[in-house]
């Protein structure tokens, strides 16, 4: 039985792995970017992290469109339901569409807002103005490819998201560098280049996407949509479910929300260079998130499921298999930030003031394996049970206790510098520890009584 269910946890976590290596790539690759191009490379690097900290202030607000389309669906195709697994699709891309617009419509008053709470240089804040600007016509890409992801998450396709993940970051890295740099007589855009990369490869991969979805899920589950499905969309009982479980999942990504952009508000405070130093350390930390998450989306589509069918012992059998996979991955990061930290820092940058700079934070990646592993392999759980109310408190309290250790100890210790980094990064893997002990308590009442 076990073999069977393990080699089931690999289908699934092994494709998103894979693809997820290459989303921190695309960020590395960003940073590396504006850290050779001319001009102010601590300035750039730090624009690159403002940049993308604005537009994950907004994308983060609507992460429910994935979250809460993937929970649904696992549990819809457990109960073998393609209709109601094609009825969750169409609600969760119209509400991508709807916010999408809104975002494009309020995009200055927006960036403008979130820069007035942002201490940073005037440089920084020109150039990430910039970046915002261009990568913001992304938009409608980037809200439906979350839906998308969710969307095959739930029907246990993990296949088809990789090739859509590694076409997007595939272009995005090629036409970064292609455009920020040019190529044979052709300049290229300089810094511009970066985010109009970007914007071109979500559209990319939002082509393809939509064609799978059309060949491989046509006839099996949009066919079987009548007109009244479609009438029905807004009145029927589980469209209100999906919007009571959203509005749960608003509420974590804003308390998520403010834990990340805490973190970079917070480290801009003290100068270009205590900025692009922790930028680089939090992406080689994000760096292990998106190995496990491979186990925590496999745990996902696993655990919905589970519940869809009824199948308790199923449910707890894979709860234990997918945390014995992401303990290994855990243990396997210990050793390469240990041997590979300072290396991948250098590859980020070739400035010795921003490498010297972050040399003295590399401890702190040996803490992210022992205690990302559980958090995020529990959201994943979690998710796939719709325990959306659950997340929300556990994501509640991780913000009240960041922000807790950083204003304690700032009130205490007063640091400046390299110090207040330090601080941050403890407050920071303070969070986590908040939501591993939060959902390991809850996860009885919140998981497994649902498939009874």
């Amino acid at each position: 039985m076990n073999k069977g269910l393990n080699r089931e946890i690999l289908r699934l976590s092994l494709p998103s792995i894979l693809a997820g290596i290459t989303v921190p790539l695309v960020g590395m690759v960003d940073t590396a970017v504006a850290g050779h191009l001319p001009g102010d490379t601590a300035a750039q690097i730090g624009a690159i992290s403002v940049g993308a900290m604005v537009l994950s202030l907004l994308y983060w607000a609507f992460g429910f469109l994935r979250t809460g389309t993937g929970g649904l669906t696992a549990q819809a195709f457990g109960r073998q339901d393609p209709a109601e697994c094609g009825r969750i699709f169409l609600r969760g891309t119209g509400l991508a569409l709807l916010a999408a617009f809104a975002a494009l419509a309020l995009q200055w008053p927006f960036f403008k807002g979130v820069m007035l709470m942002t201490d940073a240089t005037p440089e920084v804040k020109s150039l990430a103005e910039r970046y915002f600007f261009i990568r913001i016509w992304a938009a409608p890409a980037t809200m439906s490819l979350m839906t998308l992801r969710g969307w095959f998450v739930g029907m246990q396709d993990s296949v088809h998201p990789m090739w859509m993940d590694l076409i997007i970051n595939g272009v995005n890295i090629a036409l970064s560098i292609l455009l920020a740099f040019g190529v044979g007589a052709w300049e290229g855009l300089g810094f511009a280049g970066i985010p109009l990369g970007t914007v071109i490869a979500q559209y990319t991969g939002l082509a393809y996407g939509l064609l799978v979805c059309c060949r491989r899920y046509g006839r099996g589950v949009f066919a079987r949509l009548r007109r009244e499905d479609f009438s029905a969309l807004l009145h029927d009982g589980s469209t209100g479910r999906f919007f009571r479980m959203n509005l749960d999942l608003l509420g974590r990504s804003f308390f998520f929300i403010l834990i990340y952009i805490g973190f970079t508000m917070i480290s801009a405070g003290y100068g270009d260079l205590c900025l692009a130093a922790g930028s680089i350390i939090m992406q080689l930390l994000m760096f292990f998130s998106y190995f496990t998450d491979g186990f925590a989306y496999a745990g996902e589509a696993l655990t919905g499921r589970f519940i869809g069918a009824r199948d308790g012992g199923m449910l707890r059998r894979s709860v234990r298999q997918v945390f014995a996979w992401s303990a290994g991955i855990g243990v396997l990061f210990i050793g390469l930030y240990a041997a590979a930290g300072l290396p991948a820092v250098r590859l980020l940058t070739s400035d010795g003031s921003v490498v010297q700079a972050a040399r003295q934070f590399l401890p702190w990646l040996l803490l992210m394996p022992p205690l990302g592993c559980a958090a995020f392999t529990w959201d994943g759980i979690f998710l796939g049970a719709t325990a959306s109310r659950g997340l929300m408190l556990s994501m509640a309290g991780a913000a009240a206790a960041f922000f807790a250790v950083w204003y304690t100890g700032k009130w205490l210790l007063q640091p400046e510098g390299a110090a207040a980094i330090h601080l941050l990064f403890a407050a920071y893997f303070a969070h986590l520890a908040f939501r591993t002990l939060w959902l390991t308590l809850r996860y009885r009442r919140e998981v497994l009584r649902r498939a009874a």
